[in-house]
This record gives C-alpha cells, sequence and structure tokens, in this order.
C-alpha cells in the first residue's frame, strides 16, 4: 500500500504536468475528500498506507482533475460565504468574488429579496442566512438549476423563507404582488467573444446558458433594468455582479434606467465586481 504521501506527491506531480494551476492545493483537497478527513489535518494522515481501493478513486479523481473537470464536480461540493454547498454542472460554481457581492449587500438592512438568475442558490440562500426574518425569491430558467438550488434550500433549513420558481427573470413573479426592497443577480455576463479565452474549466464543463448571453454581455442587465420598476420597492437597492470590464457600461444603464447613488465596487483583487443603484422614492 503506498502511504499518503506518495500519493500526494505522485498526484501533484501528474496535475502540474497538465498545467492544473495550483496543482498542490488541488491535490489535497481531492485527497481530504476522497479520505473523508478535513482539509487542514491532512498532514496528520499522509504518512499513513491508503487503502488500495481509496487509491483507486484518488487517483481516478487526479486523472479526471488533470482533465481540468473542475474539484466542485469532482467532490460535489464548493465552499461559499462559510458555508458548503451542492455543486453540479447544471450550475455555476460559486467562486469567492461574488462574496463581494454579499458583502455589499450586507452592508444596509434588507427584509424581502429577489434574486435572478439564482443558479445554485448561493446568493438568496447566503443573504437569508445571514439576516434572520428576511424572506426571499429565486428565478431560474433551468429546471436542472433550481434542482440544485433545492437541494441547497433545503440542506440549510431555508424552505420557510425562500421560495423558488422557473422562469426567465421576472417570468415567475406576480407584476401586482411581488415587490423587493432588494433585488440582486449574478447574470450571464461574458461577451460571446470571450468566451474562448476562458479557462477550460469554466468554458468546457459550466452551463454555457449561465456564462454567456451569446452577445454582448450586456443583455442580461438591459432585461433586469426594464422589469425593475414593477418589482424593485422605491427605495430599494439593486445589486449585481459584473465582468471586470464592465463596470462603466453596467453603471451608465443603471443611470439610464433612473438608478440613483450607482457605484460600482471591486473586489478583493481590486477589479470592479459589482454595480448598485436605488429606486428613487416617489
Amino acid at each position: 500500500m503506498s502511504r499518503g504521501s506518495d500519493l500526494l506527491s505522485r498526484a501533484t506531480a501528474r496535475l502540474a504536468e497538465a498545467e492544473v494551476p495550483d496543482p498542490g492545493r488541488d491535490a489535497r483537497r481531492l485527497m481530504a475528500h476522497v479520505l473523508k478527513v478535513p482539509p487542514g489535518r491532512l498532514t496528520l494522515f499522509l504518512p499513513e498506507p491508503v487503502d488500495p481501493d481509496l487509491e483507486v478513486v484518488y487517483l481516478t479523481m487526479i486523472e479526471r482533475r488533470a482533465e481540468r473537470v473542475p474539484v466542485s464536480h469532482l467532490i460535489g461540493r464548493r465552499a461559499f460565504y462559510g458555508r458548503d454547498f451542492l455543486v453540479t454542472p447544471e450550475v455555476l460554481d460559486p467562486r469567492p468574488e461574488t462574496e463581494t457581492l454579499i458583502e455589499v449587500v450586507l452592508t444596509d438592512p434588507f427584509a424581502t429579496v429577489l434574486d435572478l438568475g439564482t443558479g445554485s442558490g448561493c446568493i438568496l440562500l447566503t443573504l437569508l442566512a445571514e439576516r434572520e426574518g428576511a424572506v426571499g425569491v429565486g428565478t431560474d430558467v433551468s429546471t436542472s438549476a433550481l434542482n440544485v438550488a433545492y437541494w441547497n434550500r433545503n440542506a440549510l433549513d431555508l424552505q420557510a423563507r425562500a421560495d423558488l420558481r422557473e422562469g426567465s427573470w421576472y417570468a415567475a413573479l406576480d407584476p401586482d404582488e411581488d415587490t423587493f426592497d432588494l433585488i440582486v443577480s449574478n447574470p450571464p455576463y461574458i461577451a460571446v467573444n470571450e468566451m474562448p479565452f476562458l479557462s477550460p474549466e469554466v468554458r468546457e464543463y459550466e452551463p454555457r446558458l449561465a456564462l454567456t448571453d451569446e452577445a454582448d454581455g450586456l443583455t442580461a442587465y438591459r432585461a433586469i433594468l426594464s422589469g425593475l420598476s414593477a418589482h424593485l420597492a422605491p427605495g430599494g437597492r439593486l445589486v449585481v455582479e459584473i465582468g471586470a470590464s464592465q463596470g462603466m457600461a453596467v453603471s451608465k444603464l443603471f443611470a439610464e434606467a433612473g438608478l440613483r447613488g450607482v457605484r460600482v465596487i471591486p473586489d478583493l483583487a481590486g477589479r470592479d465586481r459589482v454595480v448598485l443603484g436605488t429606486r428613487g422614492r416617489i
């Protein structure tokens, strides 16, 4: 039987050969998953021999990762804002930069929230988990994505406060009854001509529908803004994630839609990441 340290060394070398970014990190995450140990305690288990059946499982995962299958798809989970979310190929992989949107939203109170294009539900469910008493709705055009969101909602015991509905943007809402003091979205914002330059993990394994509008990357923002007046309460906030080069274009769309106090906020890497604006009070 191979020791864990020897397996980890082989796996790291294989991922490095495949030009996987940060191969040591991914090799450790996958080993911790296979051995069912906390990642932070993996070092304690490395001198021990690994069961041959688990070795086969681990090396198979390493080969899949070498093919650039995302780690989250291999282990079925992704950590986001301190919680684990189920992730499948039907939803976007929650990313650390999206936590910027969470931080921006949490700077002000809200009681009702609408998450357009909810995907895994990570934004909606995180916001509700962080704000006891708040309620919200998540919409998505994809039945498969909503199935993942349902699972995550139930795992976080948020059934009573999170309503999930199938439909494109506002289509699943009642224009006479469904109004919110906060609307959020991480929509498909990658321009079609930028798709070839994405990493293989994103380009080949994440749902294209959630990545690009097959146009200039701004279609979703126009759709969100066009239906805003029927669903965002006066004084309510719209907060969206954007691509790093879209700050000026999206903030201009916000201003043209009559939103006030429009701001572009960078993520921790200094890239434009979030645009927010407030609907004026009548």
